[in-house]
């Protein structure tokens, strides 16, 4: 068992997976961030390192596969933007005023961090508890309740900011502005 250990020590190949995760994110906070990602993956599948295999090799596999597997979920994530986008831009919305003040409230929302807006989402749009809404996002309850509340803070905050800006755009039409 200690010589299994000793075989898959990582620690002398950190410098050649720093250099190539640079070569790949082109960022060196990206690059340091997916070195940690794919030794978290490497440790996870250490059980996968054949007995007589090459570490630095395999850890290199595991460092590019990690890269690509970003980089997929990176474009695909562009794409549902784009894809969301288009859809909005095509929708044309009522002139109501509740259909407007529901677009304010979208847009704001929309500028919540992601794990605030998930967590919102989860709450006050599905209808989940706060239990099955930490266990889909995989988080204490605790951070649940903060994400929410900071996210509710945020929404007030700007909601009490909207009529000044709306009475700042307004002007008279049709009488006299003496």
């Amino acid at each position: 068992m200690n010589s299994q250990k000793t075989r898959f020590d990582v620690i002398g190949q950190l410098g050649s997976l720093r250099r190539y995760a640079r070569s790949l994110a082109r960022n060196e906070q990206d690059a340091e961030d997916l070195v940690h990602d794919a030794l978290v993956r490497a440790y996870e599948k250490q059980a996968s390192f054949r007995p007589n295999g090459n570490l630095r090799t395999w850890l290199f596999s595991v460092l590019h596969n990690t890269f690509i597997d970003g980089f997929r979920s990176r474009q695909a994530e562009t794409r549902r933007i784009a894809q969301a986008a288009e859809t909005a831009e095509t929708v044309q919305l009522p002139s109501q005023e509740h259909a407007v003040r529901l677009d304010q409230i979208r847009q704001m929302f929309e500028t919540l961090p992601e794990e605030q807006r998930s967590a919102l989402h989860l709450v006050a749009i599905e209808g989940l508890s706060y239990e099955e809404a930490a266990g889909i996002l995989g988080i204490p309850i605790g951070t649940l309740m903060s994400r929410i509340s900071r996210a509710r803070a945020f929404m007030r905050a700007n909601e009490g900011e909207e009529p000044a800006s709306r009475a700042a755009n307004l002007r008279i039409v049709g009488g006299r502005d003496d």
